[in-house]
Protein backbone atom coordinates (compact mmCIF):
# COMPACT_ATOMS: atom_id res chain seq x y z
CA UNK A 1 0.00 0.00 0.00
CA UNK A 2 1.26 3.48 -0.84
CA UNK A 3 2.24 5.86 1.93
CA UNK A 4 2.13 8.84 -0.41
CA UNK A 5 0.85 12.10 1.08
CA UNK A 6 -0.91 12.78 -2.24
CA UNK A 7 -4.13 11.39 -3.69
CA UNK A 8 -3.13 12.31 -7.24
CA UNK A 9 -0.09 13.63 -9.06
CA UNK A 10 -0.07 16.22 -11.84
CA UNK A 11 2.87 16.46 -14.22
CA UNK A 12 4.14 19.32 -16.32
CA UNK A 13 5.56 17.91 -19.58
CA UNK A 14 8.23 20.14 -21.18
CA UNK A 15 11.16 20.30 -18.79
CA UNK A 16 9.70 17.73 -16.41
CA UNK A 17 8.79 14.56 -18.30
CA UNK A 18 10.20 15.35 -21.73
CA UNK A 19 13.10 17.29 -23.18
CA UNK A 20 11.82 18.56 -26.50
CA UNK A 21 14.46 21.26 -26.91
CA UNK A 22 16.19 19.53 -29.83
CA UNK A 23 13.04 20.08 -31.89
CA UNK A 24 11.67 23.24 -30.30
CA UNK A 25 14.73 25.44 -30.71
CA UNK A 26 15.33 24.94 -34.47
CA UNK A 27 11.62 25.54 -35.19
CA UNK A 28 11.69 28.65 -33.04
CA UNK A 29 14.68 29.99 -34.92
CA UNK A 30 12.90 29.46 -38.25
CA UNK A 31 9.81 31.33 -37.06
CA UNK A 32 11.84 34.23 -35.68
CA UNK A 33 13.82 34.41 -38.93
CA UNK A 34 10.56 34.63 -40.88
CA UNK A 35 9.77 37.85 -38.99
CA UNK A 36 13.34 39.17 -39.27
CA UNK A 37 13.62 38.98 -35.50
CA UNK A 38 17.08 38.70 -33.96
CA UNK A 39 18.17 35.28 -32.82
CA UNK A 40 18.53 35.05 -29.03
CA UNK A 41 21.60 33.34 -27.65
CA UNK A 42 21.26 29.68 -26.58
CA UNK A 43 20.76 30.54 -22.91
CA UNK A 44 17.90 32.90 -23.77
CA UNK A 45 16.31 30.29 -26.02
CA UNK A 46 15.82 28.07 -22.98
CA UNK A 47 13.45 30.71 -21.58
CA UNK A 48 10.99 29.80 -24.32
CA UNK A 49 10.52 26.22 -23.14
CA UNK A 50 7.69 25.77 -20.67
CA UNK A 51 5.62 28.98 -20.80
CA UNK A 52 2.83 29.24 -23.41
CA UNK A 53 4.28 30.15 -26.81
CA UNK A 54 1.72 32.91 -27.29
CA UNK A 55 3.03 34.63 -24.18
CA UNK A 56 6.67 34.09 -25.14
CA UNK A 57 6.34 35.55 -28.64
CA UNK A 58 4.93 38.70 -27.05
CA UNK A 59 7.21 38.95 -24.02
CA UNK A 60 10.47 37.66 -25.46
CA UNK A 61 10.18 38.60 -29.15
CA UNK A 62 8.31 41.88 -28.67
CA UNK A 63 5.39 40.95 -30.90
CA UNK A 64 1.90 42.35 -30.54
CA UNK A 65 -0.98 39.97 -29.87
CA UNK A 66 -2.03 39.52 -33.49
CA UNK A 67 1.50 38.87 -34.73
CA UNK A 68 2.18 36.49 -31.84
CA UNK A 69 -0.91 34.44 -32.70
CA UNK A 70 0.29 34.18 -36.29
CA UNK A 71 3.77 33.16 -35.09
CA UNK A 72 2.30 30.39 -32.93
CA UNK A 73 0.43 29.06 -35.98
CA UNK A 74 3.66 29.02 -37.98
CA UNK A 75 5.45 27.25 -35.16
CA UNK A 76 2.72 24.62 -34.81
CA UNK A 77 2.74 23.98 -38.56
CA UNK A 78 6.46 23.23 -38.38
CA UNK A 79 5.91 20.94 -35.38
CA UNK A 80 3.18 19.05 -37.22
CA UNK A 81 5.41 18.62 -40.26
CA UNK A 82 8.28 17.30 -38.13
CA UNK A 83 6.09 14.97 -36.06
CA UNK A 84 5.18 15.93 -32.51
CA UNK A 85 7.34 13.23 -30.93
CA UNK A 86 10.34 13.91 -33.14
CA UNK A 87 13.52 14.98 -31.35
CA UNK A 88 11.91 14.42 -27.94
CA UNK A 89 13.64 12.52 -25.14
CA UNK A 90 12.28 11.41 -21.77
CA UNK A 91 14.44 12.64 -18.92
CA UNK A 92 16.56 9.96 -17.22
CA UNK A 93 14.69 8.16 -14.47
CA UNK A 94 11.33 9.83 -15.07
CA UNK A 95 9.81 6.81 -16.76
CA UNK A 96 10.76 4.69 -13.73
CA UNK A 97 9.01 7.15 -11.41
CA UNK A 98 5.89 7.18 -13.58
CA UNK A 99 5.75 3.39 -13.48
CA UNK A 100 6.36 3.29 -9.71
CA UNK A 101 3.61 5.81 -9.01
CA UNK A 102 1.22 3.91 -11.26
CA UNK A 103 2.10 0.62 -9.56
CA UNK A 104 1.39 2.23 -6.19
CA UNK A 105 -2.13 3.00 -7.36
CA UNK A 106 -1.78 6.78 -7.34
CA UNK A 107 -3.65 8.39 -10.28
CA UNK A 108 -1.61 10.66 -12.53
CA UNK A 109 -2.45 13.39 -15.04
CA UNK A 110 -0.55 15.78 -17.24
CA UNK A 111 -1.05 19.52 -16.77
CA UNK A 112 0.82 21.03 -19.70
CA UNK A 113 0.36 24.23 -21.68
CA UNK A 114 1.66 22.31 -24.69
CA UNK A 115 -1.23 21.53 -27.10
CA UNK A 116 -2.95 18.38 -25.92
CA UNK A 117 -2.46 16.49 -29.18
CA UNK A 118 1.29 17.05 -28.88
CA UNK A 119 1.33 15.84 -25.27
CA UNK A 120 -0.55 12.70 -26.24
CA UNK A 121 1.73 12.07 -29.24
CA UNK A 122 4.81 12.13 -26.99
CA UNK A 123 3.25 9.85 -24.37
CA UNK A 124 1.96 7.48 -27.06
CA UNK A 125 5.39 7.35 -28.71
CA UNK A 126 7.03 6.27 -25.46
CA UNK A 127 4.06 4.02 -24.47
CA UNK A 128 3.50 6.11 -21.34
CA UNK A 129 -0.16 6.98 -21.98
CA UNK A 130 -1.55 3.99 -20.01
CA UNK A 131 0.16 5.33 -16.88
CA UNK A 132 -2.10 8.40 -16.85
CA UNK A 133 -5.72 8.57 -15.77
CA UNK A 134 -6.13 11.92 -17.55
CA UNK A 135 -4.26 13.89 -20.22
CA UNK A 136 -4.61 17.66 -19.93
CA UNK A 137 -3.01 20.15 -22.29
CA UNK A 138 -3.85 23.36 -24.09
CA UNK A 139 -6.86 23.20 -26.39
CA UNK A 140 -5.97 22.27 -29.95
CA UNK A 141 -6.68 24.66 -32.81
CA UNK A 142 -7.30 27.72 -30.63
CA UNK A 143 -4.18 29.87 -30.56
CA UNK A 144 -5.59 32.87 -28.74
CA UNK A 145 -7.39 31.17 -25.90
CA UNK A 146 -4.77 31.87 -23.19
CA UNK A 147 -4.74 28.30 -21.90
CA UNK A 148 -2.23 28.97 -19.16
CA UNK A 149 -1.07 26.70 -16.36
CA UNK A 150 -4.06 27.45 -14.10
CA UNK A 151 -6.43 26.41 -16.91
CA UNK A 152 -4.73 23.10 -17.67
CA UNK A 153 -4.49 22.29 -13.95
CA UNK A 154 -8.24 22.92 -13.51
CA UNK A 155 -8.92 20.78 -16.57
CA UNK A 156 -6.74 17.96 -15.20
CA UNK A 157 -8.54 18.02 -11.85
CA UNK A 158 -11.94 18.00 -13.55
CA UNK A 159 -10.99 15.00 -15.69
CA UNK A 160 -9.51 13.12 -12.74
CA UNK A 161 -12.60 13.81 -10.66
CA UNK A 162 -14.84 12.63 -13.50
CA UNK A 163 -12.85 9.39 -13.51
CA UNK A 164 -13.63 8.90 -9.82
CA UNK A 165 -10.26 10.05 -8.49
CA UNK A 166 -9.90 11.66 -5.07
CA UNK A 167 -8.46 15.09 -5.90
CA UNK A 168 -8.38 16.36 -2.32
CA UNK A 169 -4.57 16.22 -2.00
CA UNK A 170 -2.94 16.83 -5.38
CA UNK A 171 0.64 17.85 -6.09
CA UNK A 172 2.15 19.29 -9.27
CA UNK A 173 5.65 18.57 -10.52
CA UNK A 174 7.11 21.29 -12.73
CA UNK A 175 10.23 23.21 -13.65
CA UNK A 176 9.13 26.83 -14.17
CA UNK A 177 7.64 29.60 -12.05
CA UNK A 178 4.55 29.36 -14.27
CA UNK A 179 3.92 25.95 -12.71
CA UNK A 180 4.16 27.37 -9.20
CA UNK A 181 2.04 30.42 -10.01
CA UNK A 182 -0.64 28.37 -11.79
CA UNK A 183 -0.80 25.78 -9.01
CA UNK A 184 -1.08 28.54 -6.39
CA UNK A 185 -4.38 29.63 -7.97
CA UNK A 186 -5.75 26.25 -6.94
CA UNK A 187 -3.93 25.96 -3.63
CA UNK A 188 -1.84 23.07 -4.96
CA UNK A 189 1.73 22.44 -3.74
CA UNK A 190 4.54 22.09 -6.27
CA UNK A 191 7.67 19.98 -6.31
CA UNK A 192 10.26 21.72 -8.48
CA UNK A 193 12.02 19.54 -11.05
CA UNK A 194 15.52 21.03 -11.10
CA UNK A 195 16.57 18.98 -14.12
CA UNK A 196 14.32 21.10 -16.36
CA UNK A 197 14.73 24.55 -17.88
CA UNK A 198 13.96 26.81 -14.93
CA UNK A 199 16.74 28.33 -12.88
CA UNK A 200 16.98 27.98 -9.11
CA UNK A 201 15.20 31.29 -8.49
CA UNK A 202 12.08 29.91 -10.18
CA UNK A 203 11.74 27.31 -7.44
CA UNK A 204 10.61 29.96 -4.94
CA UNK A 205 7.27 28.91 -3.56
CA UNK A 206 7.76 25.19 -4.19
CA UNK A 207 7.45 22.87 -1.20
CA UNK A 208 10.52 20.86 -2.29
CA UNK A 209 13.10 20.63 -5.06
CA UNK A 210 14.16 17.37 -6.68
CA UNK A 211 17.57 17.51 -8.36
CA UNK A 212 16.93 14.24 -10.20
CA UNK A 213 14.05 11.87 -10.83
CA UNK A 214 15.60 9.54 -8.26
CA UNK A 215 15.25 12.32 -5.67
CA UNK A 216 11.62 12.81 -6.71
CA UNK A 217 10.52 9.24 -6.08
CA UNK A 218 10.63 9.27 -2.24
CA UNK A 219 8.89 12.66 -2.20
CA UNK A 220 5.94 11.10 -4.01
CA UNK A 221 5.83 7.63 -2.54
CA UNK A 222 6.98 8.21 1.03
Amino acid sequence: MSTSPYTCILWDVDGTIADASAGILPRLRLVLDSYDRPQPDPAALALWIGPPMLESFQRLAGMDREQAEEAVKRYRALAAADGYAASVDIYPGVEDVLHAVHAAGIPQATASTKPENQVRAILDHYTLTPLFTAISGARVGQVGNDDGKAFVIAQALERLSAAGVDVSRPVLIGDRHHDIDGAAEHGIPVIFSAWGFGDAAEAEGAIATAATAADLRPLLLG
